[in-house]
């Protein structure tokens, strides 16, 4: 086998993997990872019930040979015998992500984290595959109102279904992995969540004021896509049992984000600061020494270039997808 660092760095080498199953494909980061997949010359099942997830991410990859979209539940009990299989990688992106992904649908997410953990863990099992949990940076203590916080859903769902890969992963024989992922920015993010740098993004294209919380002091840590991606797939060829934060290194504050999106987006946009103290505490960030140390693992685009490679493509004028390309077959789109 190839060394780790070379196959993810490099998209035009081989993957150690020849059929993958990407839950949540059809989000952000799932599209690059099954892009990325299939560069590397490996069969893709990308899965998703587009409640949070958009077609068009990758109604691109209709067309190539070894891509498959299926359009179901992961949280569907009867999920393991509807996919065939069998798979060497599943990477279960189909869980929480930011809390605003999931509004007034609590049920959904706590659904999604247990039975959809469950039902893709047994996919895993049954074919001896590596399983990965894209999970979120361990949530903020919610208080005396533990799951009646505003976020207690989210809170409970990323714990719970850490918990179950934790328990799965001390079965003999069992394969299971968990990343924890930080902010990220490319081509295709989301701009509807208001998250950092999205909505700036969106506000400073439609000429609105872009805002930053408090005095725009609070860091966030920024982390290009395809390093990411980088990331998610050295994990995923390793056998780390342990969780492995990836993330950005660098952290600049709200008001130079947002200066710089307004920089690069031309927009005449004023940038205003709230002047109350933000909501809840600074993001967490990444530690990432356990990526470098064990997998090789570091980001190589800087924040300020990872907004402008992000800025660009979301004003470049898409070209217009042909009908044929995002059409469904039986519930997915065979190559």
């Amino acid at each position: 086998m190839m060394p780790m660092a070379a196959f993810a760095m490099k998209t035009e080498a081989r993957a150690p993997w020849d059929r993958a199953l990407v839950t949540g494909g059809a989000g952000f980061l799932g599209s690059h990872l099954c892009t990325r997949l299939l560069d590397s010359g490996v069969e893709v099942d990308c899965l998703d019930d587009l409640s949070t997830g958009r077609a068009e991410k990758v109604a691109h990859l209709a067309g190539r040979p070894g891509f498959r979209f299926l359009e179901r539940d992961v949280a569907d009990p009867r999920l393991p015998d509807a996919l065939v299989g069998p798979y060497d990688l599943v990477l279960h992106l189909a869980g929480p992500g930011r809390p605003a992904a999931w509004p007034d649908r609590p049920l959904d997410l706590l659904d999604t984290a247990s039975a959809g953990t469950r039902a893709a863990l047994a996919v895993a099992a049954r074919d001896g595959a590596r399983f990965l949990l894209a999970s979120a940076p361990p949530p903020a203590d919610p208080g005396p109102a533990g799951p009646f916080s505003s976020h207690g859903a989210y809170a409970e769902a990323v714990r719970f279904s850490e918990a179950l890969v934790a328990a799965r992963a001390g079965d003999p024989g069992s394969n299971a992995g968990i990343v924890r992922l930080f902010p990220v920015c490319g081509p295709g993010m989301r701009t509807d969540d208001g998250g950092v740098p999205g909505a700036f993004l969106d506000q400073a294209l439609a000429g609105r004021p872009v805002t930053v919380a408090g005095d725009g002091s609070r860091r966030h840590p920024l982390c290009y896509v395809d390093d990411l991606v980088d990331g998610v797939l050295l994990v995923a060829a390793g056998r780390s049992v342990r969780p492995v934060d990836l993330g950005g290194d660098e952290a600049p504050t709200e008001r130079e984000i947002a200066r710089r999106v307004i920089e690069l987006t031309g927009s005449d946009a004023p940038l205003t600061c709230t002047g109350r103290p933000p909501d809840g505490p600074e993001p967490p960030r990444p530690v990432t020494g356990f990526a470098r140390e064990i997998f090789g693992w570091m980001p190589g685009v800087t924040w300020q270039e990872g907004l402008a490679r992000t800025v660009a493509a979301r004003t470049e004028r898409p070209q217009p997808v042909p009908a044929a390309a995002v059409g469904r077959d039986g519930g997915g789109w065979w190559a």
